[in-house]
């Protein structure tokens, strides 16, 4: 079972899509739910982590610095099928402990992301692990909170939002000079992320609307439009991001541009599409 502290997370987490206030508000945070090496009952733990692109997630077993690893690293190595709560989806995942230079190279940039990693792996004497969760595909996404099709489409629009905040706050606060590995790697998993969201809409979502209410076509014809506008900011953002010399103070102009053009794409295509996905 949780700990008091964990479980209050865990609650918290699960009753507002994965956003939680105290110490972990705006965090990259998930629920790791693994079997029990021992007992084989689920156990489930909040743990931040770290975009590695658009196919898995890095969780690092630091526990603080503690001499030990933490129980949910133990179970993961006895079973390496966990289960990942983002907030929006949920998902079964592999579990895959980095070793050697991809471990370093890993660690290196959650280092340079954030310096407390570092204090934490020189309080023990152990090499804290670093976990790739690879999500396992399993047919349409899970979205636990959605309480109908519209609610889904906000929740997703919601996490996207979230996430590009996050993103837009790590480049502000970054110095002069090039941006951080990790940030970059950030940057590029989230566009990556906003992409595969649209076309997904463009293949499934708006041809289904499009035969049910032939009346929308202006409305598809214009979010599709402007599906190919956002491509083309984010496009040149990566390209942007991808240079690892790029300065923060260039990349945050983009960055605003962007998020000025998604925010009015949001909310248009909630206005428009999501009391008909309801209705």
């Amino acid at each position: 079972m949780p700990n008091d502290f964990n479980q209050t997370v865990i609650d918290e987490f699960r009753a507002n899509a994965g956003r939680v206030g105290g110490i972990f508000e705006g965090a990259r945070l998930l629920l790791l739910t693994t079997t029990g090496a021992r007992s084989g009952a689920p156990r489930t733990t909040p743990v931040g982590y770290l975009p590695d692109g658009g196919e898995r997630v890095l969780v690092i077993a630091s526990a603080g610095g503690a001499p030990r690893h933490p129980a949910w690293y133990h179970n993961l190595v006895a079973d390496p099928r966990v289960t990942v709560e983002s907030g929006v989806f949920t998902y079964e995942a592999e579990a895959v402990v980095l070793r050697g230079e991809e471990r370093d190279r890993a660690f290196a940039r959650a280092v340079e992301s954030d310096p407390g990693w570092a204090e934490y792996q020189a309080k023990t004497t152990r090499v804290i692990p670093v976990v790739a969760l690879r999500e396992i595909p399993a047919g349409p996404p899970d979205i636990p909170a959605a309480k109908s099709v519209g609610d889904a489409v906000r929740l997703i629009h919601d996490g996207i939002r979230r996430e590009f905040a996050l993103v837009r706050e790590e480049i502000a606060v970054s110095g002069p000079g090039g941006l951080a590995a990790q940030l970059r790697v950030n940057c590029l998993t989230v566009c990556q992320g906003l992409r595969h969201h649209h076309e997904g809409e463009d293949a499934m979502m708006f041809p289904m609307l499009g035969k049910r209410r032939p009346e929308l076509a202006p409305v598809l014809d214009r979010l599709r439009d402007e599906h190919l506008a956002i491509a083309a900011l984010t496009a040149r953002l990566s390209t942007l991001v991808d240079d690892a010399d790029a300065d923060p103070r260039t990349i945050l102009p983009e960055v605003d541009r962007l998020l000025a053009e998604l925010e009015s794409h949001l909310a248009y295509e909630e206005e428009q599409l999501i009391p008909l996905l309801d209705g």
